[in-house]
């Protein structure tokens, strides 16, 4: 039967929870001081901005977004530059911090129990469908869509998933679905990931996306919670159960996926390593990137700082201040200094004869004169000192600072502080 024709959108009656609570250690020391989803990416977010991008723009108007590892840069950016929405129309924006609101002993235990301990609260917005967001990718996807296939094809729930390569899937929940789209078998992050049929080098991953009906998924939740053998944890209990006992339906990411013109790709990102978050912050300096931040019906709302144009100044011979094939952000000086293939946050200084190439570096770091860096990321605020040079000689990068399998040195300011002790 086909379905009923719609009178408004399905997200208006949907709330976005985003899990914002990981740490993401893989991405070293850059989480020492923040949460994964708080980290800086593009020259002026930071990772969650683009889930709550996609909520907001697909006409989600209430979000919840639960935190938990050193959360207070995450929570202070949220409150900065998330903080338009208005009770009267029917909006709201939630942070939810880990607070033992069920148990003096108990903080989020598991991404369902982030959800589980917070159903007092979602209730009383009493909002038809729950959207549920990992806050640590990087992608472009309209959520009316999944919204539109979960309600037409009557799920339980109905989760959000991509084809990856077969070899790097074993850190993902794998999806095994039947032709009509529903879900026949979910494994939690199996050690040798089973194929697509017809493609062996293929598995179909789960994005860490759900949709669920609201009095369902609190239904499980109260059910999951009482199981004293469950992890609490949407991949390794709540969602096996369904496959097993309900409805559950796969939503291929191509589907939603929100592409940057007539670009057939499908842009999604992990960047939880060093080199991926790398590698991903790069590309954005590409002649036709993937991801397209400058589509302005799809735009990436975050915390804009007032700052004044970036300058570039002096033309001498050797001191030429200059940026090629890269983004420089607002409040930047480039003064006598030399930028390739990089990415410079807010407020990057470079001084006199500093040469960057293939760095990304975060807001208000400073690159004093005759410095080299390349093939770097650096943390906010590092004073790089006179003469530096990093990215030429690996094995001494080593011993100063953390360096990738790929070449890649991280650099933070306890490191450059080590220097001279």
């Amino acid at each position: 039967m086909a379905p009923a024709a719609r009178t408004e959108p399905l997200s208006r009656h949907a709330l976005a929870f985003v899990l914002a609570g990981g740490r993401g250690s893989r991405l070293l020391e850059l989480t020492d001081r923040r949460a994964k989803p708080a980290v800086y990416f593009g020259g002026k977010s930071r990772i969650i901005d683009f889930a709550l991008s996609n909520a907001v723009n697909s006409g989600i108007r209430r979000i919840a977004v639960a935190t938990q590892y050193k959360a207070h840069s995450l929570i202070r950016h949220l409150q900065n530059g998330w903080n338009f929405f208005r009770p009267e129309r029917n909006e709201s924006f939630d942070i939810l911090p880990a607070s033992q609101r069920v148990s003096e002993t108990m903080w989020y235990v598991g991404t369902a129990d982030a959800v589980y301990q917070n159903i007092d609260i979602l209730e009383t917005y009493n909002t038809k469908y729950i959207v549920v967001l990992a806050g640590d990718h990087i992608y472009k996807m309209d959520y009316e869509l999944m919204l539109q296939q979960h309600v037409d094809q009557r799920a339980d729930v109905t989760v959000g998933c991509l084809e990856t390569p077969r070899a790097e899937s074993s850190g993902f929940g794998i999806i095994h679905i039947n032709e009509d789209e529903t879900i026949r078998d979910f494994i939690e992050k199996p050690a040798d990931p089973p194929p697509i049929p017809g493609k062996p080098d293929m598995s179909l991953a789960s994005m860490g996306i759900y949709v669920f009906d609201a009095k369902f998924l609190f239904e499980e939740l109260k059910r999951d919670a009482a199981d004293p053998k469950s992890n609490h944890d949407f991949g390794r209990d709540i969602i096996p159960h369904i496959v097993k006992n309900g409805r559950a339906v796969a939503h291929q990411f191509t589907r939603s996926c929100v592409r940057a013109g007539d670009d057939p790709r499908s842009y999604w990102r992990d960047v939880g390593t060093v080199d991926a978050y790398w590698a991903a912050n790069l590309d954005l300096t590409d002649v036709v990137p993937e991801l397209d931040l400058y589509d302005r019906s799809w735009p990436i709302w975050t915390y804009s700082e007032i700052t004044p144009p970036a300058k570039f100044v002096h033309v001498d011979e050797g001191r030429r201040g200059e940026a090629t094939c890269s983004l420089v952000s607002g409040g930047c000086i480039v003064s006598g200094a030399s930028v390739q293939r990089s990415l410079l946050f807010t407020g990057a200084h470079l001084h006199s004869y500093a040469k960057v190439q293939n760095a990304v570096l975060l807001p208000y770091v400073n690159v004093a004169r005759h410095a080299r860096l390349t093939n770097v990321v650096v943390d906010r605020g590092v004073q790089i000192p006179e003469g530096l040079v990093v990215g030429e000689d690996p094995e001494f990068d080593a011993k100063r600072f953390r360096t990738t399998e790929n070449g890649v040195t991280l650099i933070t300011q306890p490191m450059i502080d080590g220097l001279n002790s």
